[in-house]
């Protein structure tokens, strides 16, 4: 499915507060961008407005020129979304969660699981509870889902939370490769990325703010 995403004079109240407003930009396949601002200038809220989550307070999103709100379920059919929490069950193994997580989309052998998390350094750790781990490495466990059968388009809020350096290296190269096979991602991070896809744009909604 052809991917284009457009904001139009995008605006965002929350608690009677307003975010940000006059927000114009689009994605297109190889697309990286990173949002950034301060706290609470409305980054999760963009990423939510992007992922059908949520109504704008005014303006629009457009999916492949027609109204996102006709076609959440278009989108969500070429949609992957990692929020900041891990998003993981506790009493769950990372295969079990996984498995569970995949079944939303693509359903994924147990061959494919266990190579996911070997990828971002889980091996050995496939069928331990996941509360016995750290809080990186149930990060991991989420960020498996990235290298599993999964959607073109990722929207990731601070993936890169409690990561060590080696992961943090990692995940920057799996988005920036993603990008360069075609793939789009949207992330909220505070972290300077040092590996960037030639798609690459940064928006901070620090100078949108109303």
């Amino acid at each position: 499915m052809t991917l284009h995403l457009q904001a139009v004079g995008l605006a965002c109240e929350r608690d009677w507060r307003l975010l940000f407003e006059h927000l114009d930009f689009e994605l297109r396949p190889g697309d990286m961008l990173q949002i950034a601002g301060p706290n609470g200038s409305g980054k999760t809220s963009l990423l939510r407005l992007l992922a059908g989550l949520m109504q704008p307070t005014a303006g629009q999103i457009l999916f492949n020129g027609q109204p996102l709100a006709e076609q959440r379920h278009a989108l969500a059919s070429i949609l992957l979304w990692i929020g900041h929490a891990a998003g993981i069950k506790d009493l769950l193994t990372p295969e079990e969660n996984l498995a569970w997580l995949c079944a939303l989309h693509q359903p994924a052998g147990r061959d494919a699981i266990w190579q996911a998390l070997e990828a971002v350094g889980l091996r050995g750790f496939e069928d331990v509870p996941s509360h016995t781990l750290s809080a990186g490495q149930q990060r991991r466990v989420a960020l498996a889902r990235l290298h599993l059968d999964c959607p073109p388009l990722w929207i990731l809020d601070e993936p890169f939370t409690a990561l060590d350096k080696q992961g943090v290296a990692q995940l920057e190269a799996h988005l920036a490769d993603h990008c360069e096979r075609g793939g789009t991602v949207v992330l909220t991070t505070h972290h300077s990325l040092a590996r960037k896809p030639s798609g690459y744009r940064e928006l901070n909604l620090g100078q949108w703010a109303a």
